[in-house]
């Protein structure tokens, strides 16, 4: 039996082998953040020299890369990305997720809007039906935290500041459990446009191209349907 950490282990390398087609020396790979692409990152680093660099959706992402000798881009300097690789708290069977449980799913979802595929790499415990077990993170500027409060108990959620967190923008993580979503772009789209909102975690408007499930019968690929 496979332990979570081997599973993570497996689906980074395959995230790997899937990305070596793409790179080529004016390449530049979009680099999400968390467990999974710690590992991502670092069994792509033997091939640094096969392409040109990356742009990062974290600090952390970019300050691991660089100590691998890959170069990390401002975006504002990226026109376009052939990939954008970055793992999900959850992901559904229409491949919409959440994300964020790192806080930095605000430069997440820029990062990935500039890429031509987004692949979303996840062991096989991240899978659900219906989104909503995860308590969906979303980042608020400060001064509105408890007016987006009182508009997400509305809904029937209830969210908790996430303690001590502060995001790489300077803001505030709304961590919201007790919901149920049954229509994950239709509740992004609403939550988006709140007042105070900067974004929140549900990756539906946008969501994965390609999803690589690490099992214990190993990784399999899932591409989103044809529209």
């Amino acid at each position: 039996m496979l332990t979570q950490a081997q599973l993570k282990q497996n689906v980074a390398q395959a995230a790997v082998e899937f990305t070596l087609p793409f790179l080529a020396p004016d390449v530049v790979l979009g680099v999400g953040t968390g467990s999974t692409v710690d590992l991502f990152i670092d069994a792509l680093a033997p091939y640094r020299d096969r392409f040109r660099g990356a742009a990062s959706s974290s600090e952390r992402s970019s300050a691991r890369m660089r100590q691998h000798g890959i170069e990390v881009f401002d975006l504002n300097h990226v026109e376009v990305m052939p990939l954008y690789v970055d793992g999900a708290d959850e992901i559904d069977g229409g491949l919409s997720m959440i994300k964020g449980g790192g806080g930095a799913l605000t430069r997440e979802k820029i990062v990935s809007s500039v890429a031509q595929r987004f692949v979303c790499i996840v062991d096989e415990s991240k899978q659900v039906q219906t989104l909503g077990r995860f308590p969906l993170p979303i980042e608020v500027i400060p001064m509105a935290r408890e007016s987006v409060i009182r508009r997400l108990r509305a809904l029937g959620g209830e969210p908790m500041l996430r303690e001590g967190f502060v995001t790489d923008n300077g803001c505030q993580i709304l961590d919201v459990s007790e919901l149920t979503i049954t229509d994950p772009a239709k509740l992004e789209a609403h939550l988006n446009n709140i007042p105070g909102v900067v974004c929140c975690g549900l990756f539906a408007l946008a969501g994965a191209d390609i999803v690589l499930v690490s099992g214990q019968a190993g990784v399999r690929q899932i591409e989103r349907a044809a529209s």
